[in-house]
């Protein structure tokens, strides 16, 4: 029978979760790295026993961390990030000059044909690739050399690059998003790039369909149908059908249009998840009732999702990373949120149960489906 590893990324370490293909036993390992934040832990497609985490501390800095064993051992491999050429500058918070600068890795993405091959998304907006399983880095220097890249400005959370999308039938295409100047699709492997923010309207900048500057919180997309692409962003759920050319709204009825992860049912592409949350001042679900919301439509019509998770008295986030899916024949999804809670449903969404609770706070979360 086939099983699962759920890979997830704490404030103060990562845990490996595994389970055979009934998923309802788990054996619990970590915390791998205590005390470390463990901003992104994800396994390689083409390999099973293939992991890259995203270590870093304010002590120590960033440190790139490899398994080749499923996550039982680990060793540190490259740690150098150094922006190709002279950096320049991007806007503050206010409008004003700001000096690029490397900060931390925010999320790794695994080739989906090459263990060896993986890429990073960085603060400050940067994309680097290595093809030597992590131990050398090198920018693909198109995307910050974009001539929009002067205008950039952080989200609340940072100029991060948090969501890279590998298109399973081109491996000339890749997506990124940045928070907070959009998204940005390259059709040559990332030596150009072009912005993909039609259709966004976004509050609070000068022009609210601007070119850039959109706070995108997550995009996901289905291996079958790479074309189309689901987005959350800083109010608003968006669908693309042309591979990021224009987006239209599908926030529907949902309570709150406000959240940060988005992800794909494994064997549905109209079928997505999203988990809403109050505003972006309050970073707890509405009503203080955690709900998953599933739309089989692609938007639009939603569903609440609340067998199994609290529906009183819950304020805890679930971050932009903390959503996965497995792809067994019933499809398993997964969520982690700030209260340390890890919370699994093998049937596609309509009931839930912890796999573990009172972890630190869940920064990442993902599965692979293991032989």
């Amino acid at each position: 029978m086939s099983g699962v590893r759920v890979l997830v990324g704490t404030r103060k370490g990562a845990f490996v979760l595994t389970a055979d293909g009934k998923r309802d036993k788990w054996d619990v390992s970590g915390p791998h790295f205590a005390g470390w934040e463990m901003y992104h832990v994800k396994g390689s497609p083409a390999d099973p026993d293939r992991i890259y985490a995203s270590q870093s501390g304010g002590w120590f800095g960033q440190l790139i961390q490899r398994s080749d064993d499923g996550g039982t051992t680990w060793s540190p491999v490259g740690n150098k990030f150094e922006y190709d050429g002279d950096p320049g500058t991007h806007q503050w918070y206010d409008g004003t000059p700001r000096p690029w600068e490397f900060k931390r890795v925010w999320h790794l993405e695994p080739s989906l044909t090459d263990p060896d091959t993986v890429y990073a998304g960085v603060e400050d907006a940067g994309l680097f690739r290595s093809d030597d399983g992590g131990q050398e880095w090198s920018e693909l220097a198109g995307l910050r050399g974009h001539g929009s890249g002067p205008n950039w400005q952080p989200g609340a959370g940072g100029l991060c690059l948090h969501t890279i999308l590998l298109d399973p039938s081109d491996p000339q295409r890749i997506y990124v998003a940045i928070s907070a100047a959009g998204a940005f699709r390259s059709d040559n492997a990332g030596k150009t790039w072009q912005p993909i923010n039609q259709g966004l309207l976004s509050d609070g900048i000068p022009d609210p369909d601007a070119e850039v500057g959109h706070c995108v919180h997550r995009i996901a997309m289905h291996p079958s149908r790479p074309d189309v692409l689901f987005m959350q962003k800083h109010w608003d759920v968006m669908r693309s059908d042309d591979a990021g050319g224009m987006w239209h709204e599908v926030s529907g009825n949902l309570p709150s249009d406000f959240g940060f992860p988005i992800d794909v049912h494994a064997h549905e592409p109209d079928t997505i998840y999203v988990v809403p949350i109050k505003s972006d001042s309050e970073h707890f679900p509405p009503e203080g009732k955690l709900r998953v919301y599933r739309s089989r439509t692609g938007g639009n019509e939603w569903e609440p999702l609340t067998k199994g998770l609290p529906q009183r008295d819950c304020y805890v986030n679930v971050l932009r990373d903390a959503m996965a899916v497995d792809s067994l024949d019933s499809c398993g999804v997964y969520f982690g949120t700030t209260g340390g809670q890890v919370y699994v449903s093998a049937d596609a969404g309509d009931s839930w149960e912890p796999i573990v609770r009172d972890l630190p706070a869940v920064l990442s979360v993902e599965v692979q489906t293991l032989p």
